[in-house]
């Protein structure tokens, strides 16, 4: 039943309200508030951590970019340079094969010269004969 006088029963009960509020904040509000602040802190460190992995990946992409396109760049040089050096080789067995070319279509002429010429002395020798030959054959007689 509720009174309006005062009665000593309700001091016991504000009492006991503040005795149980600092028990309860004592037992059971400070650990779980303890709790949550230490989560809290550790998902800000992880969110840190992934931010910072974020950059980090970041930056290795970035220089991993940097030195693929060194490397490439390197690489086309290096290419450039091989295929320098293999057009000046190139040029270099073209020529040694047009001297002996030229050497070889040399002495082939000189060749063919002398035969020639040893031919037309081996002819020179027999033309009487040949003359001597076509003549009888024209007249039909010997001559």
């Amino acid at each position: 039943m509720i009174t309006v006088i005062p009665d000593i029963s309700l001091v016991y009960q504000m009492i006991n309200f503040l005795v149980l509020l600092f028990v309860l904040n004592l037992v059971l509000y400070k650990p779980i508030r303890n709790v949550l602040l230490e989560r809290k802190a550790k998902v800000e460190g992880l969110e840190n951590g992934v931010e910072k992995a974020f950059a980090d990946l970041d930056s290795q992409k970035g220089s991993y970019k940097n030195g693929l396109r060194e490397a490439r760049s390197k690489g086309l040089q290096e290419k450039e340079v091989f295929v320098e050096a293999a057009s000046k080789e190139e040029m270099e067995i073209i020529d040694q094969i047009n001297k002996k070319a030229q050497a070889n279509l040399a002495q082939i002429k000189e060749q063919v010269a002398t035969e020639t010429e040893q031919a037309r002395k081996a002819l020179e020798g027999e033309v009487e004969a040949y003359a001597k030959a076509i003549g009888e054959k024209i007249l039909g007689r010997a001559c």
